[in-house]
């Protein structure tokens, strides 16, 4: 069963940075592409970004972008999700997801995902 631990949310103002980590159990990362979705009080669940297994495709939100950065240390077991120029409706709880996908593939599905880490809380206010 792999399991996923999100880290390093916390409080920051307007326009400063975080770096979340997405730390998973696997024997190997090389089959898992890894999304971070992020849910805000009151509001549904939204996807923010997706790396695929391979590191070759990298998609974010149309909200994120320019903002954010998606990568991953696959020796390191660890997805990172890079957030600079942070905004008061970036506040949300971030989540990271995996799903299993070829050996190093391009894929990065939009769905369906059957690994979910606990969540880290992220608040962007003054």
């Amino acid at each position: 069963q792999l399991q996923l631990v999100e880290s390093g949310g916390g409080l920051v103002q307007p326009g400063g940075s975080l770096r979340l980590s997405c730390a998973a159990s696997a024997f190997t990362m090389d089959y898992y592409a890894i999304s971070w979705f992020r849910q805000a009080p009151g509001k549904e669940r939204e996807g923010v970004s997706c790396i695929s297994s391979s590191g070759v495709s990298r998609n974010y939100a149309d909200s994120v972008k320019g903002r954010f950065t998606i990568s991953r240390d696959n020796a390191k077991k660890t997805v990172y999700l890079q957030m600079n120029s942070l905004k008061p409706e970036d506040t949300a709880v971030y989540y990271c997801a995996a799903e299993r996908v070829p050996y190093y593939s391009t894929i990065c599905p939009r769905a369906g995902y059957n690994y979910w880490g606990q969540g880290t809380q992220v608040t962007v206010s003054s």
